[in-house]
């Protein structure tokens, strides 16, 4: 792949800034903006700062290089859909009769020789410029504090590989690393992440763990860094694939560990399995800070470089940002390999503001009563798909998944309390909403059938609708309705929550003659003309199994803030936030040019 610079320069999607940025927040404010405009582009930082270390970096700073969809394209260098197909004609490869069919499938096959990942000898790019022991320093890297309340400087863009304790498999995986002090950081893998795994068996055998860190190089690694590969594949195998070459990788000088040799930087060190250290709080992609938890410790032995290597980060916070094209990607490529546990499945769509495991769309093909609900349990035991907390499937006369309006009214048009399923499993470690960590309700709607027959409610102006229900409920502030011509008319009720949503439901009966579904949230901080954000705000706020109320064919869902009164015991975290002082400095400096309007859309 040509140099990622001179690409991004050359489409006209490369923004530079020569002006001094801060590290701690200022950058990172610059690109959580940025993805959100609809000509998105990659920033380039040449001048970086920290003005709390006193700090002057030599090293620029790349971020936002997924940040729209012909960067995604050119980076894979070709449509994430071509990829599937790929995949699909392999899964389905045979020998066909005659001499041109059996030389195409040795052909075929030769040409898989370019897929597994290839070691070179001798030093790489890498490792032009080398660093050990005690002249290791993290702070002489422009590693980034992303929001104000993060523990620290975070890597966000460091691919992790490691191998198991038998050393017969290799693994990449993109975790968020915490800079503790100068040579040690805390590596936040989530329990069902193959690095854990091979943590867990290092930790029974009492022996210390080898970990390299790579950052930069071709961007492909990033995205094979979070693919949702089974268990025991080595992620770098798609890079072969997808690229149609060996990637090239190098021994670290100091573990036995093999990395790509075209990083930028790479991170060499060791964990011990019995130290553990307080990890965050960090403003994750659910938008919200997850809590500060003890996590294993990398012990930097030695970091090496290319002579004049670029750091690349990330920034993750609310909806939209740049994993919005990383998910669609590994949505439309991975479609063939879910289909091998679901062959009824015709395509799925993980909307950026159900934030991927929150929600999930998939449009099946139903070959008998009961299918998608049979469907249901299979999709949450497939790999990573288990971890989606809300699934909805649709029959194949379904509008394409991706138009978000056509296929919202296709939905409510379906909605009723027979083709609802609650059930609990396993969640993300992200998720905050359940009432324990990693394990919570799930909810599933078969909208596969006819439209429901219903009466049709009398739909009211949001005005005369406020004022019935406040004379129910008192702590209502505001209504907002949306899609009133479907079958399930929604009603977003804005409430200073002083008692459980369970009672104000049923203090709302009578405005079943209005409504269907009643979705509350805190008038104290939610805007309800915004559905865009009401969803985020939804999906990641409930839990299907304290939060969903049915009374016949009248439902509630509690999104609101839960305390002790909902029997939560947990600490609720706060929502990722820009800092406003920073903001405006950035608007003075010219560094940003959005307007008021811009930010309330997407709740900065």
């Amino acid at each position: 792949m040509e140099n990622i610079i001179e690409m991004l320069k050359k489409h006209d999607i490369l923004k530079i800034i020569d002006e001094k940025v801060d590290i701690d927040l200022e950058m990172g404010h610059i690109a959580f903006l940025e993805v959100k405009k609809p000509d998105s582009k990659a920033l380039l930082f040449l001048n970086p700062v920290s003005n709390k270390l006193n700090k002057e970096f030599n090293i620029p700073v790349l971020m936002n290089i997924f940040g729209s969809q012909k960067a995604a394209n050119l980076i894979f260098g070709k449509d994430p859909s071509a990829i599937s197909q790929e995949i699909e004609e392999i899964m389905k490869l045979r020998v066909q009769a005659g001499l041109k069919g059996k030389a195409e499938f040795l052909n075929r096959l030769l040409s898989f020789k370019n897929i597994p990942p290839k070691n070179i000898k001798g030093k790489g790019l890498c490792q032009e410029f080398v660093k050990k022991d005690n002249k290791v320093n993290l702070f002489n890297i422009p590693i980034l504090t992303t929001w104000p309340e993060d523990g620290g400087a975070f890597i966000t863009m460091g691919q992790a590989y490691t191998q198991s304790l038998d050393g017969t498999m290799r693994n990449v995986g993109m975790y968020r690393l915490q800079v503790h002090d100068k040579n040690h950081l805390g590596v936040h893998w989530q329990i069902h992440k193959d690095g854990m795994h091979f943590f867990n068996d290092y930790k029974k055998a009492n022996q210390k763990m080898p970990i390299s860190i790579a950052i930069g190089g071709d961007p492909l690694y990033i995205w094979c860094g979070q693919a949702p590969m089974p268990y025991g594949f080595f992620e770098l195998l798609l890079y072969g694939f997808i690229r149609g070459k060996n990637a090239k990788l190098v021994k670290s000088l100091t573990n036995p560990i093999y990395v790509p040799d075209d990083s930028d930087f790479v991170l060499e060190g060791w964990i011990d399995p019995q130290q553990l250290a307080p990890e965050g709080p960090f403003g994750d992609h659910t938008g919200y800070y997850t809590p500060q938890e003890l996590y294993p410790v990398m012990e930097v032995a030695c970091i090496t470089s290319k002579l004049e290597p670029i750091y690349h980060a990330t920034v993750v916070g609310k909806p939209p940002i740049e994993d919005k094209y990383f998910g669609d990607a590994t949505g439309k490529i991975f479609l063939p390999l879910l289909r091998t546990t679901t062959p009824e499945l015709i395509d799925y769509n993980m909307p950026e503001n159900g934030v991927f495991h929150n929600l999930i769309l998939a449009k099946m093909k139903t070959r008998y009563f009961g299918h998608a609900k049979q469907f249901m349990h299979a999709f949450w035991g497939v790999g990573q798909m288990s971890f989606v907390k809300h699934a909805v499937f649709v029959g194949e006369e379904a509008p394409d998944l991706s138009d978000y309006h056509a296929i919202s009214r296709f939905i409510l048009n379906r909605i009723s309390k027979d083709n609802i399923i609650i059930s609990e499993g396993i969640c993300d470690a992200l998720d905050h909403a359940s009432p324990n960590a990693c394990y919570g309700g799930k909810l599933g709607l078969d909208c596969t059938g006819a439209e429901v027959e219903c009466e049709q409610k009398e739909i009211i102006s949001d005005a005369e609708l406020l004022d019935k229900m406040s004379l129910l409920c008192r702590e209502i502030k505001d209504v907002r309705q949306f899609m009133t011509d479907t079958k399930t008319p929604l009603t977003f009720v804005a409430i200073k929550k002083e008692r459980l949503m369970r009672e104000a439901f049923r203090l709302l009966r009578p405005a079943k003659r209005y409504t269907k579904l009643l979705i509350f949230v805190d008038a104290e901080s939610d805007d309800i003309e915004n559905l865009y954000m009401l969803i985020w705000k939804v999906v990641n706020n409930i839990d299907a199994k304290r939060d969903i109320f049915i009374e016949d064919e009248f439902f509630g869902i509690d999104a609101t803030i839960k305390g002790k009164a909902d029997d939560y015991t947990r600490e609720w975290p706060h929502v990722v936030n820009c800092d406003k002082n920073v903001l405006d400095s950035l608007k003075k400096r010219g560094l940003i040019d959005v307007d008021d309007e811009f930010l309330k859309k997407f709740w900065v």
